[in-house]
């Protein structure tokens, strides 16, 4: 199964679920968009249970219930992350869609910089780079207590060279949730300089 149905038309892709799936749907919810948040949370599960076949079905489901709920092309991106071979630029741009809708959510936001980060790496071009820390600050404005954020300003600013600025966000997103560390970044970082709160040795 291909993230919103291989890219064919909201229309189209309510004919291929079908009148019967959605007359289920509307009897079974209050509204099509809460029908939208249960599917894409269900979504969710089918991926922390490594199902991703069943994930795709469910994401794309919530999508057709309602197109304006980000929720459906950000799992659709996590799903496309985790196959081999993935081309960053059908990740980038589910993630790009799911900003069109919501332009402020700060999980899709982070996506995107690291996203970018990703580019910036195979590539090295400045212009990924400066993306990429555009999304992470724009991610960070809009919840600053978004850990993965913090790490991913924190690898943007060790691109650019700025050790303790990498430093400085590690450690906010690390205070934040440890889980969020990378802790091969860290060995990274510690190369470069030493942490200056002497945390990490």
């Amino acid at each position: 199964m291909q993230p919103l149905f291989g890219g064919i038309t909201l229309a189209q892709a309510q004919q291929l679920v079908g009148p019967a799936v959605l007359a289920d749907v509307d009897r079974s919810f209050p509204s099509r968009p809460e029908a939208s948040k249960f599917f894409s949370q269900k979504g969710y599960e089918y991926l922390q249970e490594n199902q991703p076949d069943t994930a795709v079905v469910r994401f794309n489901l919530a999508w057709v219930l309602d197109p304006k709920n980000p929720e459906p092309y950000r799992g659709l991106a996590v799903v496309l992350s985790q196959r081999p071979n993935t081309p960053t630029e059908a990740i980038q741009a589910l993630v790009l869609q799911g900003l069109a809708v919501a332009p402020t959510n700060p999980l899709l936001l982070t996506d995107a910089a690291n996203t970018a980060l990703g580019r910036y790496e195979q590539t090295k071009k400045k212009k990924e780079l400066t993306q990429a820390s555009d999304y992470a600050q724009r991610a960070l404005l809009a919840d600053s207590s978004n850990a993965n954020a913090w790490q991913t300003q924190a690898r943007v600013r060790y691109y650019q060279e700025n050790y303790a600025g990498a430093w400085k966000a590690l450690h906010k997103g690390q205070n934040l949730s440890l889980s969020s560390l990378d802790f091969q970044f860290l060995t990274e970082l510690m190369a470069k300089q030493p942490d200056p709160e002497g945390k990490f040795k």
